[in-house]
């Protein structure tokens, strides 16, 4: 069997009040899990579902309020120290030395581990190759693009050859190009046997990189396991998306809910989502009806259908 790296039980995170009238508020609610060693862990949910708070508490940055959480074999409130020794930890800002060179970055941070000059240079080096900026090493910071900052931040953050890495939404604001290479470094890290625990918004960052996915909404955990489970578990196999003229919408929408074209209906302010097994079954019903959509799109099902089906619709600041 896998070996647990990171068990939480009944964990919760609450927050004291930072205001007169205010009661505080609990970002993450009794929550349970395990990650086991190699596999990639994602976090998904809407802002304020308690990912970060999560992510936080298990990089000993932030206690926990109640519950139990191992991280390693140890207890986040005593052991802190070590267990920060052990594990990398990839923000959501870069924070670099932008005034630093490349490569003064990876060595001055490998200090912060303890590790020899003659440990920090050659380790240094494999994270430059890795990351594949050998012919960056010598110049600053401020004048790399947002994909090599990003991936300068990962390397950096191996520098003390960590057994779990920890990242915070990983390719934020970066390109379609930038993204597919990070995702191609990340990928190699778990082939070596490294613990990936990461957060996204991005669905297809998740499926991509996700062994097991675990979605969070208001500090509750709504939905967990593979991405073809999610989708197995909460959506059809695929979504029949029908679009109609403004005047004939809202006639159109009574009469496929009357109809029973789907599995489900949802019934959006610019399209209508049919669920169903047979898109195409379906479609071939909504013409039986007379209807005459301007589009008609059959697709697969995908991990964003899960993700709005368990945390609804609504924006969240």
């Amino acid at each position: 069997m896998s070996t647990v790296l990171i068990e939480a039980t009944d964990v919760t995170k609450h927050y004291e009040k930072r205001e007169r009238g205010s009661s505080g508020f609990t970002a993450v609610n009794g929550i349970s899990f395990a990650l086991t060693q190699g596999e990639a862990f994602g976090f998904l949910g809407p802002n304020g579902a308690g990912k970060s708070s999560t992510m936080r508490m298990i990089g000993c940055i932030s206690p926990v309020t109640s519950g139990r959480l191992r991280v390693l074999g140890m207890d986040p409130a005593v052991d802190g120290r070590k267990i920060r020794a052990r594990i990398g930890v990839v923000p959501q800002d870069d924070a670099l030395d932008s005034e630093l060179t490349v490569l003064e970055n990876l060595l001055i941070y490998g200090r912060y581990f303890g590790l020899s000059k003659t440990e920090i240079a050659e380790r240094s080096a494999e994270l430059l190759e890795f990351a594949q900026l050998e012919e960056k090493a010598k110049e600053r910071v401020e004048r790399l693009s947002g994909g090599m900052r990003r991936r300068l931040t990962i390397a950096r953050s191996l520098i003390n050859n960590p057994e779990i890495l920890l990242l915070d939404e990983p390719t934020t604001g970066l390109d379609p190009q930038a993204r597919h290479v990070l995702w191609d470094r990340l990928f190699r890290l778990k082939q070596q046997g490294v613990t990936l625990v990461l957060t996204t918004h991005y669905m297809d960052e998740a499926e991509q990189l996700c062994d097991r996915l675990m979605v969070m909404d208001r500090g509750l955990i709504v939905g967990e396991g593979s991405p073809r489970g999610l989708i197995a578990d909460h959506v059809t196999r695929e979504v029949l998306e029908l679009r109609f003229a403004i005047d004939e919408q809202e006639a159109a929408a009574a009469e496929l809910q009357r109809s029973g074209v789907a599995d489900r209906l949802e019934l959006l302010p610019d399209r209508a989502l049919c669920y169903t097994d047979d898109g195409e079954a379906s479609l071939a019903k909504v013409h039986a009806l007379g209807l005459q959509p301007i589009t008609a799109l059959v697709r697969r099902s995908t991990l964003e259908d899960v993700f709005l089906r368990l945390t609804g619709r609504t924006l969240v600041d």
